[in-house]
């Protein structure tokens, strides 16, 4: 049986974010998703310029999973560029609201507060 996902600590959006080309309609582009996770260890590393350590403190896992959800991250980005798609920051519904920020953890059905 495999280890429980940890509880992971991002910023508060209110609505996915997508970032597109300019000047080529969503339906003629193709898209590529992000995971919150990923975008927020991409925002504390590379925007914040904390080190892995210090953003796997704020989003509460350790320096390997920041290092792996970077390189996932910029590994997607590139490619969403490279081909001309859009980039979708997904936030799921089932994400619950903690001390002011998502937890990025998977809930029960029918449990937690729907954003």
């Amino acid at each position: 049986m495999a280890r429980p996902r940890k509880r992971r600590f991002c910023r508060r959006y209110r609505a996915d974010r997508v970032y597109k080309p300019q000047g080529l309609p969503m339906r003629e582009i193709g898209t590529t998703v992000i995971s919150l996770d990923e975008f927020e260890a991409l925002r504390l590393c590379d925007a914040e310029g904390l080190e892995q350590s210090e953003a796997g403190e704020r989003i509460g896992v350790s320096r390997g999973t920041v290092q792996r959800l970077l390189y996932r991250a910029r590994q997607q980005v590139i490619e969403a560029i490279i081909n001309n798609n859009a980039i979708i920051v997904n936030l799921k519904e089932s994400e619950v609201c903690h001390a002011g920020m998502h937890t990025h953890q998977r809930k029960q059905r029918g449990r937690g507060h729907r954003l």
